[in-house]
């Protein structure tokens, strides 16, 4: 499967409780229970007005799907190419 990232511009998120937290992420989950294993939703940072979400999924149009079944929008969608992290610098 490919990695995503996907900005959604969800205004107040930032200042939601734990409980409409776990109730967003109940949504969430219950979409990709809909859409079957070809989609996993990793996990998400929510920053002011947005989150930025990580997810697998085996094309963009399953991302869509999960948006659409779920109610939040997918502002940007963004594939991954690759990663690089502080280990990076020793390989070379």
């Amino acid at each position: 499967m490919k990695k995503y990232v996907i900005e959604r511009e969800l205004p107040g998120v930032g200042a939601m409780s734990e409980a409409d937290l776990c109730g967003a992420a109940r949504t969430s989950n219950a979409a990709l229970v809909d859409l079957g294993p070809g989609i996993q939703w990793q996990h998400s940072y929510v920053a002011g007005d947005k989150t930025f979400c990580v997810y697998l999924a085996e094309h963009e149009d399953a991302i869509r799907e999960h948006a659409e079944k779920s109610g939040f929008p997918a502002t940007r969608i963004t594939e991954i190419g690759r990663m690089i992290d502080p280990t990076t610098a020793k390989s070379a």
